[in-house]
């Protein structure tokens, strides 16, 4: 989305959307322009003053998602509850991005708590772009993070996963939106919604971007009792040195040491920390030279799919077979689960984790002119009071999974299908889990799995109206598996058919999963099958309709 575009289609100043509690001339003056933005309406919560005596046309800019903790900006988690609150410390994410040189100029919205799939569930109203009766959602929870890269304003922006709330506004904005492993970046500083599935992502239109903020911020932290630490780190190093495909004696020329049999476990064991630092430098310069085995599961090719996802599909894994990889048939099973599994155990997490908003420690205060034991419960009307509905909802789904009569039945067997949903991957990745002594890889498995992102198109705020709960929770159908088992997961736009007629923001995704640990190499495949592809790119009549290149 071109702002410049976008500010053309203006009838009159009385058109110009107001955001809430914006500082929207930063970010225009940031990118270049001084264009009014419209359709992009609640896209940014806070603003900052960029410092004095830096010139903001040579810096670098980026934008948080609402719930990353910052001194100089409120954080409310895009909640009443939270209204006016400033962190104490700036999260790990946002100080290491200063430290590169990166100026945090804006919050974005995003829904409440990162709960929901289309960011609407926010108290300051749902993110959208379009126009009258056809604003269009832009996919959640991270949605504001997302229309801010697709809008121009930024190149970079950081949002969080949990079960897809990276990829899937990625996939309906026409941009890439990066997850990587669990535990790879700090979530020091991150307000929880699933403390075991929660995950730093990374937006931006290009893979290069994504991987320079990825290095930036691949760091262990101490404070992070979830953040990979240095052993863990360097056994994931020692396994890309392992993978069953690369020859032994070219792999022995990139790290510069004598490997007598790189298939060997207990030999590549004895590879040193320096050596295995140099293959992770020298991994794409090699590696991209062979052809990849990609998976295509079964299992996602659902019914319910949208018949352009299914064309694009197709199309994709014709590129990247014309580009000399095989495509290989696999099967997922526990993919079929692993969407109910996902909505027991991330609402039960939440619950534990939303008990501490109850207008005493947190937020905005509670009502005075109430007693404490105002109708029997101590802050219950608080809460109440000042909680979305889709938070709410899920506070009460994941406090009766954890109860005494439906832990067992609810909770723990989650969890099981958990475990099986990460079996399932392993059994079918030529590379071993890095961390998990059992899992030996599958010799004649695949490298990358490429399935849709979403199943359905972007769809219209109008048409969201009418969808119960559980419609909206079926759209994280292809995104919840890879976080359940914490592998890295990149979304891609993608196109469906030439012969298709052109629509607004008929955005479709593609996305990309890899073995826990293998980040680099995913992201160094998705920069060649992007460029292979060649991603949307805004037309110049139309900056709310993305085209591409003829496959």
């Amino acid at each position: 989305m071109n702002p410049a575009a976008t500010a053309r289609r203006l009838k009159s100043p009385g058109e110009i959307r107001k955001y809430s509690t914006i500082y929207h001339d930063r970010l225009r003056s940031a990118r270049g322009t001084r264009a009014v933005l419209s359709g992009l309406e609640n896209l940014v919560l806070t603003g900052s003053p960029y410092p004095s005596g830096r010139n903001i046309a040579n810096d670098e800019v980026i934008v948080l998602k609402d719930n990353f903790l910052t001194t100089d900006l409120p954080t409310t988690c895009a909640s009443h509850i939270l209204e006016g609150f400033r962190g104490s410390a700036t999260s790990m994410v946002g100080r290491l991005l200063q430290d590169a040189g990166i100026h945090i100029v804006a919050k974005t919205n995003m829904d409440e708590f990162g709960m929901g799939s289309y960011s609407t569930n926010s108290a300051r109203g749902p993110v959208k772009h379009g126009f009258d009766s056809l604003e269009q959602s832009v996919g959640g929870s991270s949605g504001g993070s997302a229309l801010v890269v697709a809008g121009g304003l930024a190149r970079f922006a950081i949002g969080s996963d949990t079960g897809g709330s990276v990829r899937l506004p990625a996939a309906y904005t026409g941009i890439l939106g990066f997850k990587p492993s669990y535990g790879r970046i700090s979530r020091n500083g991150l307000i929880p919604y699933a403390n075991s599935l929660d995950t730093v992502g990374i937006m931006s239109t290009s893979v290069k971007d994504a991987i320079s903020i990825y290095r930036i911020l691949n760091k262990y932290d101490p404070a992070d009792p979830t953040s990979l630490d240095l052993n863990s780190r360097a056994r994931i190093s020692h396994a890309g040195l392992s993978r069953s495909r690369v020859p032994d004696h070219e792999a022995s020329n990139q790290v510069g040491v004598r490997v007598i049999g790189l298939r060997d476990k207990k030999e590549s064991a004895r590879l040193s920390l320096e050596a295995g630092m140099r293959w992770k430098a020298y991994g794409r310069q090699y590696l991209t030279k062979r052809s990849w085995r990609i998976g295509v599961p079964d299992e996602y090719n659902i019914q319910e799919m949208h018949p352009w996802i299914r064309i694009a599909w197709l199309k994709t894994l014709s590129v990247l077979q014309d580009m000399g990889n095989d495509i290989v048939h696999i099967s997922l099973p526990t993919t079929q689960s692993a969407l109910s599994a996902y909505y027991v155990l991330a609402p039960a997490e939440a619950s534990s984790n939303l008990a501490k908003y109850d207008g005493v420690r947190y937020g905005i205060p509670r009502d005075a002119e109430l007693a404490d034991n105002h109708e029997g419960v101590l802050y219950a009307h608080h809460r109440g009071q000042h909680f979305g509905d889709e938070v709410k909802r899920r506070i009460l789904l994941g406090t009766f999974s954890l109860s005494a009569g439906a832990m067992d039945n609810y909770f723990i067997q989650a969890q099981k299908v958990r475990r099986l949903v990460q079996q399932d991957f392993n059994n079918v990745f030529t590379v071993p889990h890095p961390l998990l002594e059992a899992s030996t890889g599958n010799p004649e498995g695949v490298d990358f799995i490429v399935v849709p992102t979403a199943p359905t198109l972007p769809p219209l705020l109008s048409e969201l109206k009418r969808q119960s709960p559980l419609d909206s929770y079926i759209n994280d159908i292809f995104t919840v598996p890879a976080s359940l088992a914490g592998l890295p997961a990149i979304s891609v736009p993608v196109v469906a058919d030439d012969d298709l007629p052109p629509t607004s923001d008929k955005n479709i995704g593609m996305q990309i999963i890899g073995q826990f640990g293998e980040d680099m190499p995913l992201l160094n495949f998705a920069r060649d099958t992007v460029e292979a592809i060649d991603p949307p790119r805004p037309r110049e009549t139309d900056s709310r309709i993305w085209t591409a290149r003829r496959f």
